[in-house]
């Protein structure tokens, strides 16, 4: 009798186990022979998690906080340049802002200026101290003044450094007395330490919830706990791995962020699918190893597809120029490939020891009860009635996605304002001080470098431009570079679209050779060439989507459907996302203040992440129903049989990652809320109208015709089937 509940380790493992059975496939084969190995394959999983895993606590702190910049930008030559030239006078030094009651000249104001200048001193990051100057960094009461640390390291270091000096330098407030250290550095050290915390929050909130909907999903404890063996490696394996790319070139902390997403996400989509496969396949041949090999031959497939898919929608993002994109976009990558892998690997050795016993822990209502062999029979009731009514449910989700992604036309992006850090953090709190000391446009006062002999004629231009409201005067280089630094404070908030207007002025009006940069001018320079790249990626992330599709679909017009209802889900998130954000309908709800814009990262970084999480369900779907028409022949039992046997898994990875997801709308900052909605919203549309309705719908729509391919096509594409026999 053949023993259901292991593998044996022989080399006959890797054979068919029945006869008439076609061989098994690559992919087979691999889940048989992991599954064969179960010690190899553990103790390599087990060295890679531990390893790696080792790493993972230090990703915190040895993670960049920068990298918010256009390389090769004009705003980064600046900064640069005054770091080299003018002893780190640039956007990356640390401004500590001391406000009293009194004149700064008062002794026990010296006092807490002198003792803020030891502590910068003794930062080895920071190059020199620059102490108050009057008429430039004294107000004009007299009562606030700045002390300037300058930036002796890159950015990342300057960010960290912050992290290291603003508890120390606020801790010498006094009644009368307030110290605050700002800057950019101070402000994505306040940024990221608000945005990580709210993630781990975010993502201890979630964990009870995806755990229920999983028991429930699955109905047996065993079952259920399978995508967490995937999470956890994927998450350990990935977030080492960044550390110790980290140590070669600077990696965003953010990266580590998305990477725990998205390993949590796929993860638990990943191990739904195959083990609810492995649940049917056990219960119509009763072998574990037979089993194995069959769901690896099918959903082993898809999952592989879409994994490829995810990755390359992911790696578009890399044209971005901006290294915070390009490593985030490499965190999320590495997560999916480690998830990837274990899913082929490590999940069949897994499912193939535990045989029957998969289904150990059986909640009342499951007991006794084996996996349909044909699939849920809701899902496929739920098919029939679309079979029968495509029209009745079809139109009515194709008019609530068209219409809410209409607004998407009006949306507006820019780079965050001051308001994304929290009110009472230092950054915010030194901030407010400058504006309400030095006025309105101070704390994004300009940097101009320009050659010492046209120093006169660059002045003279800054003073005559109407967007200027103050020059100081021009600064030499502490080397023999020939080069000048003089700074200019605008007329408006840093946040404020004029500004944007006076640069590009500026820019044209300038000499040739004059540069012009500081903090708010990088992050124009990053939105400028966001906005130049969000077009190229979007569409070739489009065409990625489609050429994978047809690749393994081998059907030009499902492939293209497949591809257009993705871009309507997330169209639908987007103008979803403008009533929100921009509009500010339930601002008050979800608590926080509208910005009348959305952060300028996210049409190029939330599209390629919507993007990816819908091919996702697009190729368990799709393929799905390629796998029935491939079987049978018939359009009707290939959409209802493809709603049967992954409508459950889509149903149930989108719940868990709607729960997810939004879990960081309760975040405090707003970027997170910013992401935590929109990507929520994208996954309930994708897969409550479009997925479960809208697609099926145009696949009996289409009929035959969704499945035909030119002769030609097969010659040139490789042959791959979802099927098993």
């Amino acid at each position: 009798m053949t023993n259901t509940n292991s593998i044996a380790a022989s080399p006959a493992a890797t054979e068919p186990t029945a006869p008439g059975c076609s061989p098994p496939g690559p992919l087979g084969r691999l889940g048989l022979w992991s599954a064969a190995h179960l010690r190899l394959v553990a103790v390599i999983w087990l060295v890679l998690v531990a390893g790696l895993g080792a790493l993972a606590p230090s990703a915190t702190s040895a993670l960049a906080g920068a990298g918010w910049q256009a390389n090769g930008s004009d705003s980064v030559a600046v900064r640069e340049l005054a770091r080299k030239h003018f002893g780190g006078d640039s956007s990356a030094a640390l401004q500590v802002v001391v406000k009293a009651d009194r004149p700064v000249t008062d002794p026990a104001v010296q006092k807490v200026i002198g003792q803020a200048t030891a502590l910068l001193k003794a930062s080895p990051d920071v190059s020199q101290v620059i102490a108050p100057q009057p008429g430039s960094t004294i107000s004009r009461d007299g009562r606030t003044a700045i002390i300037l640390g300058g930036a002796g390291a890159g950015t990342n270091e300057m960010v960290k450094a912050a992290e290291d000096l603003k508890v120390p330098l606020t801790a010498l407030s006094t009644g009368t007395i307030q110290v605050s250290a700002t800057g950019s550095s101070m402000m994505w050290s306040d940024f990221n330490t608000a945005s990580h915390d709210a993630m781990i929050k975010s993502e201890l909130l979630s964990w009870p919830v995806t755990l229920g909907i999983l028991v429930l999903a699955f109905g047996t404890l065993v079952a259920a706990g399978l995508p967490l063996l995937l999470t956890v490696a994927g998450l350990a394996a990935s977030a080492g791995t960044l550390v110790l790319i980290d140590r070669f070139t600077p990696v965003s902390i953010w990266a580590m962020n998305f990477a725990m997403m998205f390993a949590l996400a796929l993860g638990i989509d990943y191990a739904l699918f195959l083990v609810v496969r492995f649940r049917a396949a056990l219960a119509r041949h009763g072998d574990a190893r037979r089993a194995v090999g069959e769901t690896m031959d099918t959903a082993g497939k898809a999952v592989l597809l879409s994994g490829v898919t995810v990755m390359a929608s992911l790696g578009v993002v890399l044209i971005v120029p901006s290294p915070a994109f390009r490593t985030m976009a490499l965190g999320i990558m590495l997560a999916v490939a480690f998830v990837l892998a274990a899913t082929l690997t490590l999940l069949p050795t897994v499912l193939g020891r535990l045989g029957t016993r998969v289904n150990s822990g059986a909640l009342p209502w499951r007991r006794g009860k084996a996996e349909p062999v044909d699939g849920s029979p809701r899902f496929g009731s739920w098919g029939e009635r679309l079979w029968a009514h495509p029209l009745r449910y079809g139109v009515p989700a194709l008019v609530v996605l068209v219409a809410l992604a209409v607004p998407v036309i009006g949306l507006k992006v820019a780079m965050p304002s001051i308001d994304v850090v929290p009110a009472g953090s230092s950054s915010h709190t030194g901030y407010t001080a400058v504006q309400k000391a030095f006025g309105a446009g101070a704390p994004g006062t300009l940097q101009i470098i320009a050659p010492a002999s046209e120093a006169q004629t660059t002045t003279a231009a800054l003073k005559g431009d109407s967007g200027i409201a103050a020059v100081l005067p021009a600064q030499s280089a502490t080397d023999d570079s020939g080069l000048v630094l003089i700074q200019a404070i605008p007329t408006v908030d840093p946040s404020d679209a004029a500004l944007s207007t006076t640069v590009d002025r500026l820019r044209d009006d300038l000499p040739d050779k004059a540069l012009v940069g500081g903090a708010a001018v990088e992050n124009l320079d990053l939105q400028s060439v966001l906005d130049e790249n969000t077009p190229i990626v979007i569409v070739t992330i489009l065409a990625l989507g489609f050429l994978l599709l047809l690749l393994a679909l081998q059907a030009p017009l499902i492939a293209l459907l497949g591809t257009v209802t993705n871009l309507l889900a997330t169209g639908a998130a987007f103008g979803a996302a403008r009533l929100i954000f921009q509009e500010g309908h339930g601002a008050s709800l979800l608590g926080f203040t509208p910005q009348c814009f959305m952060d300028g990262w996210g049409p190029v970084f939330f599209f390629a992440m919507i993007f990816a999480i819908a091919m996702d369900y697009t190729v368990f779907l799709l393929s799905s129903a390629k796998e029935q028409y491939e079987q049978t022949g018939d359009p009707r039992r290939a959409m209802v049989g493809a709603l049967a046997h992954s409508g459950r898994v889509v149903f149930a990875a989108a719940a868990v990652m709607v729960a997810v997801f939004f879990t960081f709308a309760l975040s405090g900052p707003l970027p997170p809320k910013e992401m935590g909605i929109i990507l929520g919203l994208a996954v309930l549309f994708d897969a409550a109208l479009v997925r479960l309705v809208l697609l099926p719908v145009l696949l009996r729509l289409t009929g035959r015709a969704a499945w035909w391919s030119p002769k030609w096509l097969p010659k040139v594409l490789p042959d791959i089937k979802f099927s098993h026999n």
